[in-house]
C-alpha cells in the first residue's frame, strides 16, 4: 500500500501545477452547492486539506473568511459560567411552563375556596401580602 501511494505521488502534479482553469473549475464547482471541499479534495485527489479553500478564497465570488485558529473559549471562566448559568436558565424556564399549565390545568378542577386558599398560601410564601 505504502508503494502505491509513492507512485500516485509521483505521478499526480504538486499543488503548484494545477492550472487556474483547472482550480477555477474546482470553485464553481463548490459553489454550486452540490458537494464538499472535503469530497472535491477526495474526487480529483487534491494535496492538503486547504487547498480548495484557498482557491475559493482566489477565485470565488464569495468572501470566504481568513479565519485563525479558535481559541478554546470555555478556558475563560466566565464563559464557562455564563454557559453554565443559561443552561439553568432554560431549565428554569421551562419547568416554570410546566408548572403554570399545571397549575391552570389544576385550578380548573378545583373550587373557588380552595383556589383563595391555595393563592393566599402562595402570597404567604412568597412574602408578600395579599390586597
Amino acid at each position: 500500500m505504502d508503494q502505491i501511494q509513492r507512485v500516485l505521488k509521483q505521478l499526480l502534479p504538486k499543488q503548484s501545477e494545477y492550472s487556474e482553469a483547472f482550480k477555477k473549475q474546482i470553485v464553481r464547482e463548490y459553489e454550486r452547492g452540490n458537494i464538499s471541499k472535503e469530497a472535491l479534495r477526495l474526487k480529483y485527489n487534491l494535496g492538503g486539506n486547504s487547498t480548495v479553500l484557498e482557491w475559493c478564497r482566489k477565485y470565488g465570488k464569495f468572501a470566504y473568511e481568513h479565519t485563525k485558529p479558535q481559541e478554546d473559549k470555555m478556558t475563560d471562566p466566565n464563559a464557562k459560567r455564563i454557559k453554565e448559568l443559561e443552561a439553568r436558565l432554560k431549565d428554569a424556564e421551562l419547568r416554570l411552563k410546566v408548572y403554570a399549565k399545571w397549575m391552570e390545568v389544576s385550578k380548573r378542577d378545583m373550587s373557588a375556596e380552595a383556589q383563595k386558599k391555595i393563592d393566599d398560601e402562595l402570597w404567604k410564601s412568597l412574602g408578600g401580602k395579599k390586597a
